[in-house]
């Protein structure tokens, strides 16, 4: 059986190539509003997150209506950070839709989708967005495109690859750079002419993997999958098995089915052969599992997800002001909420750490740890977290180290700072390429050595420059390498900082909090410029005197404090520091709050 009436396809790119203000050109003309109903910019990123940050975190299903025929497609990130939904959306679809900028051309998120998707033998079609851009290179882009796809070793159907020219904003698409677009018509005939349409047997018994999760309040776990055989009807008995499992399948009873259509879920009684659709009633249910008839269990195979390679230790809060400002402090509750957070993140690890209370996680990077981190303060949890560690393997005895692929744009005269910082930080030239007043620069560079460098990179380049990463694979360990050179004003003991006690104390160096900002014992209230700590009293108040001099009454001028995001924070602290994240704060502290018994502790150390 052939769906003709359907397709299924993903749109995949690097970050900020235009991804789902495409999907909002298309949705619109796919007839998902209603006339004269409102519509809004990036409809897809409907995660609070998303519309804060303008970017995709999660990869989203949507449907639209062409003539006679449906077309699924999913939004998917561009972070490298969040290359496990790319990974794990790919086996519900039958084509993809490359996107590349019409300027910025392919870049290393680029390489790493489309690699993915050859390796399931997906058709592609090569989108090249934004040819409206004033600096819009179209002619050198289809050369780098067809570049990438020879490197990938693309066999000859793939280099035969569709192509069009898009304007996502505009709602427009061509089958050439020099003919104006009128509509995304030309995009969707495509689609329909050249995406595979779903083939399987309607009449066999199911199959159905799992590849998302989703969660509802009244109905709980909804599971989101394409039927690869057969058929899914509502009350239907069926087993849950895993391929990658040993544990025993499992009867469930579906309860309720949707398929997607628009921007909204619809409720239906069956779906059939190639249909994504969502369905509740099983419990337990975790992605790559696979859904079958109750008389014949046989599981599908999930894709291997690419492995973390960063990892930090979540801990229950223990600094005086804990439990004063979070809803959820305890090691249970952390707990539940960081293995919940696996069943639907594939690319997340999650495991147990030395203490009762301590918890490591592994993740892709700062970006993909850091978004969880926020999302957990905003549920209303409170936490300390550690400094990232790099995840090292051990390959014929010898211990080997993440590496990235930087891909960076910066202006020419900000070229020499960036090579000298990242060489530095054991960084490898690959490419270097000067456009006029910019520069192109590639490296390789141990993923360690990244760790706390974007607020470095953004200051030598006064916010112009332009950094992407991406995982390159293992490398024989580096040798050590100094990446911090500040070291950390503490507070000395717990109060309110005083306008007199930030006046006195100011002059050490950049200050993160400012006046009436509780403080207590152990906690990191700014930054010195050199390589040691000191510890200083922020709540000194001034002794009254019966004495009176000219300038004794003066105002105290302050600078204001530097205010360090999540991201920020996780980038600056130490081995010996943590960050306190509560709903309404983010502290940084040292691990050993006592000055006496962290002296001691350090001297020890040393010794």
């Amino acid at each position: 059986m052939i769906r003709e009436d359907l397709r299924n396809v993903a749109i995949i790119a690097h970050v900020d190539h235009g991804k789902t203000t495409l999907v909002d050109g298309m949705l619109q003309q796919g007839g998902a509003y209603h006339e004269n109903q409102a519509t809004t910019d990036r409809v897809m990123d409907s995660n609070a997150l998303e519309k804060e940050r303008g970017i995709t975190i999660l990869a989203k299903n949507t449907a639209i209506h062409y003539g006679d025929k449906k077309i699924n497609v999913i939004d998917t990130p561009g972070h490298a950070d969040f290359g496990g939904e790319v990974e794990r959306i790919l086996k519900m679809v039958n084509g993809v839709i490359l996107l590349v900028d019409a300027a910025e051309g392919p870049m290393p998120q680029t390489r790493f989708v489309l690699r993915k998707a050859m390796e399931l033998n997906h058709r592609i079609i090569v989108v090249v967005n934004k040819i409206d851009r004033p600096d819009a290179r179209v002619t050198e882009v289809i050369d780098e495109v067809l570049e990438l796809l020879i490197d990938l070793n693309a066999t000859d159907e793939q280099l035969d690859s569709p192509m069009l020219f898009c304007s996502g904003r505009a709602g427009t698409a061509s089958f050439s750079p020099d003919v104006e677009g009128k509509d995304l018509i030309p995009l969707l005939d495509t689609i329909i002419n050249y995406i595979p349409a779903p083939e399987g047997d309607e009449n066999e018994s199911l199959q159905l993997l799992v590849s998302s999760i989703d969660y509802n309040e009244y109905v709980g776990k909804i599971g989101v999958g394409r039927i690869e055989r057969g058929s899914l009807k509502v009350n239907q008995e069926v087993t849950v098995c895993n391929y990658h499992s040993d544990a025993a399948p499992r009867r469930a009873k579906i309860v309720s089915i949707y398929q997607f259509d628009g921007l909204s879920r619809t409720q239906v009684q069956s779906a059939t052969v190639g249909d994504i659709v969502c369905f509740s009633g099983v419990e337990e249910l975790s992605i790559g599992d696979t859904l079958c008839a109750s008389g014949n269990v046989e599981p599908l195979e999930f894709v291997k997800v690419s492995e973390p390679t960063l990892e930090m230790t979540f801990s229950v809060n223990d600094s005086p002001f804990a439990g004063t400002e979070g809803k959820f402090v305890t090691s249970r509750q952390i707990r539940d909420r960081l293995y919940k957070e696996t069943l639907k993140d594939v690319s997340l690890r999650v495991s147990d750490g030395d203490t009762t209370d301590s918890f490591r996680v592994a993740g892709r990077g700062e970006m993909h740890l850091s978004i969880l981190i926020e999302t957990m303060r905003r549920e209303g949890f409170e936490l300390c977290c550690s400094t990232p560690r790099v995840l090292y393997k051990t390959i014929d005895g010898v211990l080997h180290e993440p590496m990235e692929r930087v891909s960076i744009d910066v202006p020419a005269e900000s070229a020499g700072a960036v090579i000298q910082k990242l060489s530095a930080r054991k960084g490898e030239l690959l490419e270097m390429d000067p456009t006029g007043n910019r520069t192109k620069l590639e490296y390789i560079i141990p993923s360690r050595c990244l760790l706390g460098y974007r607020n470095e990179f953004m200051t030598d380049t006064k916010g112009e420059g332009i950094l992407n990463t991406l995982f390159d694979g293992y490398q024989p360990f580096k040798g050590e390498v100094v990446t911090r050179f500040t070291g950390s004003l503490i507070a000395s003991e717990t109060g309110e900082a005083t306008s007199y006690g930030l006046f006195k104390t100011q002059d050490r160096g950049a200050m993160f909090i400012g006046v009436q900002t509780p403080v207590y014992e152990g906690m990191i209230v700014g930054e010195c410029p050199k390589m040691e700590d000191i510890v200083l009293n922020v709540c000194q108040k001034k002794h009254l005197t019966a004495i009176r001099s000219k300038g004794a009454d003066e105002a105290l001028i302050l600078v204001p404090p530097k205010q360090l995001s999540l991201e920020q924070a996780i980038e600056y602290i130490a081995e010996d520091e943590l960050i306190e994240v509560t709903p309404k704060s983010i502290r940084l502290r040292k691990k050993i709050l006592n000055t006496q018994l962290r002296l001691k502790a350090q001297a020890k150390l040393k010794g």
